[in-house]
């Protein structure tokens, strides 16, 4: 009874740590398309706000991962000098979702990718 209970607990954890796994490469694959998005409405100097808006809340899903959220931020800095009340809206909703499971906006700053 008692492996029977263990090889269970053996195949839960497997799946988890492949959800995760999986989850890591789904943020991974979103940081780079929004990457690109990003830096294209910062190259642009962008004024619309739809379409930082639209970005800003497909990018908030993904904040959970470090990366994700140095570009969120990044966005957020710029959409600030655009539309002050709308970005403070954005750093809202971080924090209502993110806020208790990963730190402040500030903690994207020691996790910076590649040293930037």
């Amino acid at each position: 009874m008692k492996s029977k209970k263990s090889e269970r607990m053996n195949d839960l954890v497997q799946a988890i740590g492949e959800h995760v796994e999986a989850r890591k490469l789904l943020a991974r694959q979103a940081e780079q398309q929004y990457a690109f998005e990003v830096e294209a409405i910062l190259k642009a100097q962008s004024r619309d706000p739809q379409r930082i808006e639209h970005l800003l809340d497909g990018m908030l899903d993904f904040c959970f991962d470090p990366q994700m959220l140095f570009l969120y931020k990044k966005l957020c800095r710029y959409y600030f000098k655009i539309d002050p009340e709308a970005t403070a809206s954005y750093v809202h909703a971080y924090r209502d979702m993110w806020d208790e499971k990963v730190g402040d906006l500030n903690h994207a700053e020691s996790n910076q990718p590649n040293g930037q």
